[in-house]
């Protein structure tokens, strides 16, 4: 993954900015010598602040944001550091990227990392992390493990990033994309010449999060030798390895394989790429005493339907597939499959609360083309659940009906106060269509306003031309800005 990552042209001769600051902050503890020290990893998406021109010349733009790090240890603050941290100048925007490292005695600190847009003081984001640090010489001790994006040799830079001879890019939010083939990591051992005095075995892997209990998917094993710091730096394969919550894991074991230490780190996998066989999913299974055998083809139908907003493109084109060509067996496969992968031990109970969940966004959503979860309001609830809170606008006089949902928390892409922006232009019954959002991977429409007002105030856009700008004029009844940003 490269540094710059983020690419939006942002219009001559327009400030642009977004509502929130998304940002990944995180917190790793290693040990040098004598010193422990703790890292902090930060990286702030581009998009989500404010950037201002600062050459007419060029045409270049500018953001900057507020760096805040505090260590404290019983409310007390006991190291403080406070810092800015600009963007290139450029016409593009672009992502920060940032490492500091802190010494560190031994003991238990709460990190507060603080992060505020410069150009905007109202975006500002906060993060927290508690950290352990203690590293015993008489026993095996491991630093804890840094996700990589990105790795390359490097002992000429003097660059921040550059650690035993590597640069190393941390992997931001703890996901990784369609695009990721490879999971790489960095990680230290101490003590094994002190403790073992002998070549020893260190195992890693990844382990599937599941309710009914963890499932590895991957593990490797390595012989080391004895030394004071052991370094691994390692990447693994997980192109075969489907979407959902994983924990990374690093063992130390004697000969005698008795577990000596162990760390763990979560991350996110995201692999629409993986196809689901039909085959498979078409294939035979003993279902006579299964839930789904009592459900008939109207209740399969509709059952299959309701889940598709939670599946990947691919799985969709085979519940398509399934319902158009496909025998009741086929369907009744492919629902219980579902269920069983979703609550192994209970899928029956899961699929009836979920159902519960289905019926009503086909009750609230419901707009006379298909059912309502098919709607983009239900496909939105059926995915992310009830929003924690909503405004409903139906009497802007330049504007359509508009609603604007907010999640306070988004654990699906590890964001907060994520919003949904629908709107009604067509004004037909419930005919609500997503306008614009903040999640990650949803649709994101920085032109949102302007297209909101387009029809009944085409002549009110804010600078620019009404091909690059994102805002409008200010209006007496014209909210949508205050309501977006107090929401």
């Amino acid at each position: 993954m490269k540094l710059i990552i983020s690419i939006l042209y942002l219009a001559i001769g327009i400030s642009w900015s977004a509502a929130a600051i998304d940002a990944s902050v995180s917190c790793a503890v290693f040990k040098s010598g004598t010193q422990n020290y703790a890292e902090i990893y930060l990286y702030i998406v581009g998009s989500t602040v404010k950037y201002l021109p600062i050459d007419t010349t060029t045409g270049n733009y500018q953001a900057a944001v507020e760096v805040v790090i505090l260590f404290k240890q019983k409310e007390q603050i006991v190291k403080f550091d406070k810092y800015q941290l600009k963007t290139i100048p450029s016409k593009f925007s672009t992502d920060f990227i940032d490492l500091k490292r802190y010494a560190l005695q031994d003991g238990d600190y709460d990190v507060e990392v603080s992060v505020t847009d410069a150009h905007q003081l109202k975006n500002a984001r906060t993060f927290t992390q508690s950290v352990h640090v203690n590293f015993e010489k008489n026993k095996v001790q491991q630093s804890d493990i840094q996700l990589l994006s990105n790795f390359k040799a490097d002992s000429t830079s003097g660059s921040a990033l550059v650690k035993n001879g590597y640069a190393l890019e941390s992997v931001p939010f703890g996901f990784y994309d369609k695009n990721a083939f490879k999971l790489a990591f960095y990680h230290e051992i101490y003590h094994t010449d002190q403790v073992i005095k002998d070549d020893f075995l260190l195992t890693f892997g990844i382990e599937k999060i599941n309710s009914g209990g963890n499932q590895t998917v991957l593990i490797a094993h390595k012989k080391r030798s004895a030394k004071p710091v052991d370094v691994l730096l390692q990447q693994v394969d997980i192109s075969q390895i489907a979407s959902g919550n994983y924990l990374l894991f690093i063992e130390v074991r004697n000969r005698a394989k008795e577990l000596l230490s162990r760390k763990t780190i979560a991350f996110q996998r995201s692999n629409p790429n993986l196809n689901l066989s039909l085959k498979d999913t078409l294939a035979n299974e003993t279902l006579d005493k299964e839930f789904v055998q009592q459900l008939g083809k109207d209740s399969l139908r509709y059952a299959l339907k309701a889940i598709a907003p939670k599946l990947r493109g691919d799985e969709v084109q085979v519940i398509n597939t399934i319902i158009a060509n496909g025998t009741l067996t086929a369907q009744r496969n492919f629902l219980f499959r579902y269920w069983t992968n979703q609550a192994p031990n209970q899928p029956e109970f899961a699929y009836k609360k979920f159902m519960e969940v289905a019926h009503a966004a086909d009750r609230l959503y419901k707009s006379g083309f298909g059912y309502g979860f098919e709607t983009d309001r239900g496909s939105i609830f059926i995915k992310y659940g009830k929003p924690d809170d909503l405004i409903s606008v139906e009497d802007d006089p330049s504007a359509p009906p508009y609603e604007i949902w907010v999640y306070h928390s988004f654990p699906q892409t590890k964001q907060t106060n994520v919003k949904f922006v629908f709107y009604n232009p067509s004004l037909a019954g419930g005919d609500y269509r997503i306008l614009h959002s903040t999640a990650r991977g949803e649709y994101n429409n920085p032109r949102w306003k302007v297209e909101l007002y387009r029809r009944n105030a085409p002549t009110e856009i804010q600078g620019g031309s009404a091909f690059d700008a994102t805002e409008m004029q200010g209006n007496i009844n014209r909210n949508v800005s205050r309501n977006f940003d107090d929401l």
